[in-house]
């Protein structure tokens, strides 16, 4: 199976140079070049979220695990990029079916996606460059999902897993919530950034994860590696200002206003988790300094260019909150998400989205508009059963193809050496 699957990969790579056919003249007048230049930059900051990510979950495992932990993430950057050029981005952005997914011709292979700025998108940037900010969403959203089943599972069924999970869950994520004909977005449901469409699917996705394959042979809470853990959400906390800012699609007072509340809301849920950890009569740890700042991210995500800054410093302060208690909940339940990836993303990202809901300007709960909030309730119902139900069945189906949990020797002699043959002295 596995030379198949290498065939298969080979055989996309050819499907690209065969039928990709986009003409890329030159920029034309309306494009507006602040605005270009600014999402260039924000498509380069997010991107970097992912090697971030990758020091991030690398710092929190045991010695023997932190390269294929580290290398989970880092993998997405080829694997979605390719997927996303091929069909990825037309099922999330070409002509809606039902509201609920994209046309795979549309921009099949990245057809008819050029230098021309596309007005249903973004009518001052390049159609091309809008495509690939919002690949950098896509890369990210699957490596999340590693942090649940850390040190258990075997690569290469992981990357048939994440192939699928792109294909399934977040492209029609994406396709409901941003598309101008998505059903989600006709129904006035707001994400910003990403909330849903990146935290609440992979955390959701993590959560199907870490029941699946059950527990590690042996659960470990100690970091191996603090400074990897502080680097990782160094970086993050960096690109996170892309990710957020470069949602408003150019170089405008949306992109000012969510610059500010990604920075006050992470500051504020970092400040809130070591206080609170202190009242508990806990140490003031660097791990959970991280960790808050990570969820305060999550939370501001699909608010960041609707709210103001007290109301983003609120956000963040209850979600440090509701995290913190998810957490101590989840080590006193028999489920083992290694990493804490459902209480930080899943409950940051409901989190934010209900406090979107609540707080967004002139149709949030506190303008008397009940409207948007009631279908942010509907939408996260239905976001949460697709997102758990969905992935639950890619992790049946591929174990049925590749097997996903390694064996038990492989396990215990960490996954640096059983899956890639290298270790850190």
């Amino acid at each position: 199976m596995g030379k198949k699957l290498n065939f298969i990969i080979l055989a996309l790579l050819v499907v690209i140079c065969v039928f990709s056919a986009s003409n890329y003249q030159e920029l034309s007048s309306s494009i507006d070049t602040g605005d270009t230049a600014w999402m260039i930059v924000a498509s380069a900051f997010v991107l970097l979220m992912t090697p971030g990510l990758s020091f991030f979950y690398g710092g929190m495992v045991s010695k023997k695990n932190i390269i294929s932990t580290m290398l989970q993430s880092f993998i997405a950057l080829g694997v979605i990029s390719i997927l996303w050029v091929i069909v990825g981005f037309s099922l999330a952005f070409g002509d809606s079916i039902g509201g609920i997914i994209g046309n795979p011709l549309t921009y099949f292979a990245f057809n008819n996606v050029g230098a021309e700025p596309n007005p249903a998108f973004s009518s001052t940037i390049p159609f091309l460059l809008f495509a690939l900010f919002q690949l950098k969403f896509a890369i990210i959203t699957p490596a999340l999902i590693t942090g649940s089943f850390a040190g258990r599972v075997r690569f290469r069924s992981y990357i048939l897993f994440m192939v699928l999970f792109s294909i399934f869950i977040y492209s029609p994520l994406a396709h409901m919530t941003w598309h101008p004909d998505g059903l989600f977005r006709n129904w006035g449901i707001l994400d910003f950034a990403g909330g849903t469409v990146v935290h609440m699917s992979a955390g959701f996705a993590a959560l199907a994860g870490a029941i699946f394959l059950g527990k590690r042979k042996e659960v470990v809470h100690n970091p191996t590696n603090v400074p990897y853990v502080i680097l990782g959400t160094g970086l993050l906390w960096f690109g996170w200002f892309g990710f957020n800012s470069g949602s408003a699609l150019g170089a405008n007072a949306d992109a000012v206003i969510a610059f500010a509340n990604t920075n006050i809301a992470s500051a504020t849920a970092m400040i809130t988790w070591v206080f609170y950890e202190r009242m508990l009569g806990r140490k003031m740890s660097a791990v959970g300094a991280c960790i808050g700042a990570v969820v305060g991210l999550v939370a501001i995500t699909p608010a960041a260019g609707f709210v103001n800054i007290g109301q983003s410093m609120f956000i963040g302060f209850i979600a440090a909150m509701v995290s913190n208690w998810a957490i101590h909940l989840k080590n006193k339940s028999d489920i083992d998400d290694t990493l804490d990836v459902f209480p930080s993303h899943g409950v940051g990202g409901i989190v934010g989205m209900l406090l979107t809901a609540v707080f967004a300007s002139e149709v949030g709960l506190i303008y008397g508009e009940t409207n948007t909030f009631v279908y942010h309730l509907l939408g996260l119902i239905i976001v949460s059963v697709f997102c758990f139900g969905g992935s639950y069945a890619l992790y049946v189906i591929v174990d049925k193809i590749l097997t996903m949990r390694v064996r038990e020797d492989q396990e215990e002699k960490g996954l640096d050496l059983s899956q890639h043959g290298e270790h850190i002295e």
